[in-house]
């Protein structure tokens, strides 16, 4: 192990200090590690949601092909709104506090959210929606997202949501691969000031999608617009269900949720999660990880079509009761006192975002920090990318607020591993330890565990239901991909590192570890010393093919402003050797004002690849939030 990764998984634990300790979940999380057999953990996790019919076992089979909870009936939408909504006591509590980037908002308690959905699940029904059937959602973060997504759930049709961000071409494909009957999308989405026309991106992919039989418009801008053959309105769909429909009880094996994964190869990736399972693991994901408390305002500041927000608003957040913020633009219009501001307006309590949200307001600087202390604010977590050491410590100090670090994948449903709100001890950059009902080793490439303190491949070793069921259309694929390398184990495809306390440190993918002249390095180890430097804000580290030592890093920078770039440079060059040894010397640092991102904030390394390696994007651009980022990009790495 390198020193430099030596030193960052050296860094102390932080013990929650008095004030920050809940004791109520202090015994509970006690009581969940008591199980000693995570089936009896999933049982108890079971038991805290609403059955129409009680399961006859608990499960059946191992990871690549189990079963959970069989017998047993539920319904998501039951869940989520169903059991608040007729309840006196909850029906009347926010389930959803939404605000659009124009500044105009909506709330709805959870007996609006619950009319609303059953009355659009009904209306679905009258355009032919069935159990089973693919409906896709082209939506933006508005009230109607979670309608749409609770009204499929409501009667058994399989959602997949399509980020608002995408094409064409990107909307086409994943309409083709899902065979989606019904697509609800917004006429438009404002973004940084702009508007966003999905509706004519809809239309323009419609010829290329021969399954979608009707199409349901929400009149995001209010500017009416025409109707064309097969196009419903929202409204009008609503109305045509406003007697309602009851909830089905569905087997919770039964396909629920389909989201695809960008990535450089042609087809798609659709990973398919159950019912009964997505909604337990995103449930007890809720519970953990954020928990609810009277008069909380949880915000999750990412994107619907990032897989967290169904997780932690739409189906973990709702389930769990909680009052869900919900923002439709960027973070950062019209000023960078927005985050701030949202906030503020709506007395939130709790954030999850990923990590460069916060390298964006460290950016911003402490002033605007001063001039908002945000004294309702109770946690942060983050999730999504690394999260550097420096950024941690800056929002620690700048919000008082316990700094929560969670890992999970899009595969496992939920995150898995992470320090438990209001209980448990927090080390800056690490993801903790794993949650109840989930086990995990680290192993070398031939599948032996390595002791703490030694990288390896980081697999989950124990059933637990949140974890995806197959690939969609393509079972063969499910399999080799996550479990054919290590039998019986699923294969994060990441490597890892325990530390001497015990928690857990995922370096990156696999394929981000590189190999210059026969040494096995992590770009990430190269990006925490590179990140260490005071004056880089975000870094970004890839590996490019070299003649002689077959891969060497390059770094892309965002540096603070009035800094000397030359200087930088040449500190960061003798930094990294420093730290690492020349074997990790930099081939090349590119200064750049903005790196390629999803909307949700993940930095798109391998486009960053491309560039320097091509001269251009080779994959699938179609997450990218900015694309005009890339001319930038370009520019930096190729000057001429």
């Amino acid at each position: 192990m390198s020193d430099s990764l030596a030193q960052l998984i050296d860094t102390p634990l932080r013990e929650l200090r008095p004030e920050w300790l809940v004791p109520e979940r202090v015994d509970g999380l006690r009581a969940a590690r008591a199980f000693v057999d995570p089936d009896d953990y999933w049982t108890w996790v079971a038991e805290q949601q609403r059955w129409s019919t009680p399961w006859t076992s608990v499960r059946t089979g191992e990871l690549a092909d189990m079963r959970w909870f069989d017998g047993g009936r539920l319904n998501v939408a039951d869940n989520c709104l169903d059991r608040w909504a007729q309840d006196p006591a909850t029906a009347d509590r926010p389930a959803v506090v939404w605000e659009g980037e124009p500044g105009d908002s909506r709330t709805y308690s959870y007996a609006e959210l619950a009319a609303e959905t059953e009355a659009l699940a009904a209306g679905l029904l009258d355009l032919g929606v069935r159990k089973g059937d693919v409906v896709a959602l082209y939506l933006p973060n508005l009230i109607e997202a979670f309608t749409s997504i609770q009204a499929c759930n409501r009667i058994g049709a399989i959602y997949t949501v399509l980020f608002a961000g995408f094409g064409v071409d990107a909307v086409a494909s994943r309409l083709r691969a899902s065979r989606a009957s019904v697509v609800v999308v917004a006429d438009a989405v404002y973004r940084r000031t702009k508007r966003v026309e999905l509706l004519a991106t809809l239309r323009a992919a419609r010829d290329r999608t021969p399954d979608v039989r009707a199409v349901v418009v929400v009149d995001r801008t209010g500017d009416s617009v025409a109707l064309e053959a097969g196009e419903h309105g929202y409204r009008e769909v609503c109305a045509s269900g406003k007697a309602g429909t009851p909830a089905v009880a569905l087997d919770p094996n039964e396909p629920s949720f389909l989201i695809f994964t960008s990535g450089t190869e042609s087809r798609p990736k659709g990973v398919v999660h159950s019912v009964g399972g997505f909604l337990l693991g995103a449930w007890a994901n809720a519970h953990w990880q954020v928990g609810y408390e009277p008069d909380d305002v949880y915000w999750v500041a990412a994107d619907v079509g990032w897989l967290t927000f169904p997780i932690q608003a739409v189906v973990g957040g709702l389930a769990c009761g909680m009052t869900i913020a919900c923002y439709e633009g960027a973070l950062d219009t019209p000023s960078p006192a927005r985050f701030y501001d949202i906030c503020e307006r709506h007395r939130v309590t709790k954030v999850l975002a990923a990590p460069t949200l916060l390298r964006m307001l460290r950016r911003f600087g402490d002033d605007l920090a001063a001039e908002h202390p945000l004294s309702a604010l109770k946690l942060i977590t983050a999730q999504g990318e690394p999260f550097d050491i420096d950024t941690f410590g800056w929002a620690a100090t700048t919000f008082d607020v316990p700094i929560v670090n969670a890992y999970g994948q899009t595969e496992t449903g939920s995150t898995w591993a992470y320090p438990v709100y209001g209980v448990e001890a927090i080390k800056a950059g690490s993801a903790g330890t794993a949650v109840p009902g989930h086990a995990f080793d680290i192993v070398d490439d031939e599948g032996l565990p390595v002791p703490p303190g030694v990288k390896g491949n980081l697999v989950l070793t124990s059933p637990f239901p949140t974890l995806a069921r197959t690939v969609w259309d393509d079972h063969d694929r499910y399999l080799s991909t996550y479990f054919s390398r290590f039998p019986g184990r699923y294969a994060t495809n990441d490597e890892a590192v325990l530390d001497g306390d015990g928690h857990l440190w995922v370096l990156g993918r696999a394929d981000d570890v590189i190999n210059v002249a026969a040494h096995r390095i992590s770009t990430m180890e190269i990006e925490a010393a590179v990140t260490a430097h005071p004056s880089v804000m975000e870094a970004a580290v890839v590996g490019v093919p070299d003649d002689t030592k077959g891969t060497v890093p390059v770094a892309f920078v965002t540096l603070r402003a009035d800094t000397d770039p030359d200087r930088i440079k040449a500190e960061l060059h003798q930094r990294v050797v420093a730290e690492l040894g020349g074997y990790a010397r930099l081939a090349a640092i590119y200064p750049t004002p903005a790196m390629p991102k999803t909307r949700t904030g993940k930095l798109m390394r391998r486009l960053l690849r491309d560039v320097v390696v091509h001269g251009a994007p080779t994959g699938d651009t179609s997450a990218m939030e900015d694309p005009t980022v890339l001319d930038t990009v370009i520019r930096a790495a190729h000057p001429s």
